[in-house]
Formats: C-alpha cells, structure tokens, sequence
C-alpha cells in the first residue's frame, strides 16, 4: 500500500492543502497524519490560526475517509491539560472542540490512535521501544503486534505522558532498542529534522517545523512510503 505520511502540522493549515493535490495526483492509496496540529512559537494568542488549521484537517478528512490520525503530545497535552513548551491555555477549548470536530468525521474512531499498524510499518508520532512494550505489554505474546499496539492505544495519561512513551520518546537522540526492530518499520514525527531520512528501522519525517523566527528547520516534503517494501520518498509540499 502506497502512505503518504503528513507529519506535524503546528498550525500550518496549508500542509492540508497541498496534501489533498498530492493525493490527487499521485498514486495513494491512503494517507496517515502524525498531527501535533496546534501550537507554534508565538502563536499562542492566534485562535483563528488554529481554527484555520483544524478546519483544513477536517476538510482533509472529509475528502479522504480512511485517513489515519496518530495522536501527538501538543494534541494531547489539551485533552489531558498537561502544559508544555506552545501550550496556549487560551486555546484550550478551541483545541478540544477541533479534536472532538475531527472525531467525529472519522468513520470508524479507531482511525486516532498513538499508533497505527499497515502492513508491517507502524506509524507514530514519537517512537515505540522494546522495554516500553516489555513493560506495558507484558502479559501479551510479544510477537502479536496487532494485540501489542491494542493495548499501548488503550493506556492514559498516567502511563503516556513519559518521555519514554510512544508520543515523546525521541529515538533520534537517545539510543534505545525499537520494538521488533529487525522485522518492523516504524514512521515518526515529533523531532525536527533536517530532511527525511531512514536509519535502520526508522524513519524520521519531521521536516515541517520551524525555528523560533518561523524559518524553516527542514525540506517541507511529504513522505510516500510503499508499506510492503519499505521504498520510500519524499515529495517536496511548495511544489503543489
């Protein structure tokens, strides 16, 4: 199956926009948003940017139904009220009412989750490692990925908002073993980088976000990634 991956957002309603002409151009097959949809430096007073935003993601959704959703840590912060760096706590019922809006879109709720499985690729916003699975999942057969990713989706706030969760842990930055990593593919967001890039069995995307002056930190592409053999690229957004 052909992805296209849009990762974190941060209040840039346009990445919809050019996400709905690449689909309609490009051989997909579905695609998967790894969100962190509001929240940008300075923005924190600037609720029609963040209305704007939802409602473009809200769009997206209607266009293309069987669009998956992976919760990141600023949507998240909002529904369980943990500040954070961007946090805007005259945001918070727009947030929540965006999140419920976009929802409620969904056909089937299961389509936000943290982490969504296609084929043997696993889609998330931070990175899932092998002690958080050991630990969380530890009467579950370790090999049943589909039983493993259905109990982390089903834990809160308590047991998910720790930096070694799947929506915070940074496994560009910290050396720790990915869970089942000589047989599954993981796609993250959350860290910026400077451009799409596959080590091992991870691949980073996070090329949207922006440094404190709203410059941009990395190449602005999408991810197209062919989920049965892994190929994969990047898609440049200012060309649609």
């Amino acid at each position: 199956m052909k992805v296209l991956v849009i990762p974190d957002v941060h209040l840039k309603p346009w990445m919809f926009d050019a996400a709905t002409s690449v689909m309609k151009s490009s051989r997909v097959d579905r695609a998967v948003c790894l969100m962190d949809i509001p929240d940008d430096w300075g923005q924190e007073a600037n609720l029609d940017l963040y209305m704007q935003t939802f409602d473009s993601a809200i769009r997206f959704q209607e266009s293309y139904p069987d669009t998956l959703w992976s919760y990141g840590n600023h949507d998240l912060s909002y529904i369980w009220i943990q500040q954070e760096s961007g946090f805007s706590l005259l945001a918070i019922q727009t947030v929540n009412e965006g999140l419920k809006k976009l929802a409620n879109a969904l056909p089937d709720e299961s389509q936000m989750a943290y982490i969504h499985r296609i084929d043997n690729v696993l889609f998330l916003h931070g990175g899932l490692t092998d002690p958080f699975v050991k630990y969380y999942a530890s009467d579950i057969d370790y090999d049943d990925v589909d039983a493993v990713v259905e109990r982390i989706n089903s834990l809160g706030c308590a047991d998910m908002w720790d930096d070694a969760s799947p929506i915070w842990y940074r496994p560009q930055v910290y050396i720790e073993k990915m869970y089942k990593q000589d047989e599954l593919l993981q796609v993250v967001g959350h860290t910026p980088v400077e451009e799409i890039s596959m080590d091992w069995n991870l691949i980073s995307c996070d090329v949207f976000s922006t440094y404190r002056d709203r410059s941009p930190i990395g190449t602005e592409e999408f991810l197209l990634i062919d989920t049965q053999t892994w190929e994969n690229k990047g898609i440049n957004a200012m060309s649609f």
